[in-house]
């Protein structure tokens, strides 16, 4: 059942045509990964489905609805839910705090109570429930990170956007973190599209199709092996062939 749909979507920067009618549907509990080299326009991709930037040409759906003029703050109640390259904390609030305002805001629409509860159960989900009356601010890079994901997912999200969230992990932190995002689109039927720029070994564990950006345009779009394999993107992106890792 289709979830997110994008018709022809374009944004224009002046002269820079950051994404050219770019179209693609995502269904409901379903990985994808959106891969590209630097400047192939995966973030401003985000930025139209999130609500940051409304397109100039083409339309949005989310959930049957038109939201292609709909901005950030009212997406977020409909499902929405989105980690950011650079963490981006209350500084002086807890770090239970910081995911409770993700249960307060996003689809649980949770009261303070309820959404505390949720905090914790989130926190303990991503391992850092040790954390939770630490300044946020105070948090390790990698912590925060975690905190974001679990702010999003407090969110009770139909769809989570991460972006460049495992970057700057290690292989055991990254292997930990897709354990823990497949547990959950499973349990709780999420659709997750993750924004992944070198790391291609989380994404042949994770997604299930993979959609490649490349100056602006929709390059390919097609199950994980066979994209990132596929001759043109060797080419102009990876350079190698993926090698599937054992476990799948």
């Amino acid at each position: 059942m289709e979830l997110l749909r994008l018709d022809n979507v374009t944004k224009k920067f002046g002269g820079l045509v950051a994404v050219n009618k770019v179209s693609f549907t995502v269904e409901k509990g379903e990985a994808i990964g959106i891969v590209g080299p630097n400047g192939s326009g995966k973030t401003t991709l985000y930025n139209l489905i999130n609500g940051v930037y409304a397109p100039d040409e083409g339309r949005i759906y989310f959930d049957g609805k038109d939201i292609t003029n709909l901005p950030t703050h009212a997406r977020a109640p409909l499902g929405m839910a989105r980690t950011f390259q650079i963490p981006r904390p209350f500084g002086g609030a807890t770090t239970r705090e910081n995911v409770a305002v993700g249960a307060m805001f996003g689809y649980a629409k949770a009261s303070v109570d309820e959404a505390l509860e949720i905090a914790d159960e989130y926190l303990r989900m991503v391992g850092i429930y040790d954390k939770r009356d630490v300044e946020a601010a105070k948090l390790t890079p990698l912590e925060k990170r975690l905190m974001e994901v679990a702010r999003a997912l407090a969110m009770k999200p139909k769809l989570l956007l991460l972006d460049e969230v495992m970057a700057g992990m290690n292989p055991s932190d990254i292997d930990k973190l897709i354990e823990l995002l497949k547990r959950v689109k499973e349990e709780e039927d999420i659709s997750i599209v993750s924004m992944v720029e070198h790391l291609m070994h989380a994404i042949t564990k994770f997604a299930e199709r993979v959609i490649v950006m490349h100056q602006g345009e929709k390059l390919l779009e097609g199950p994980t092996m066979e994209v990132l394999n596929h001759p043109k993107v060797i080419e102009i992106y990876l350079g190698k062939k993926v090698v599937e890792d054992a476990e799948g």
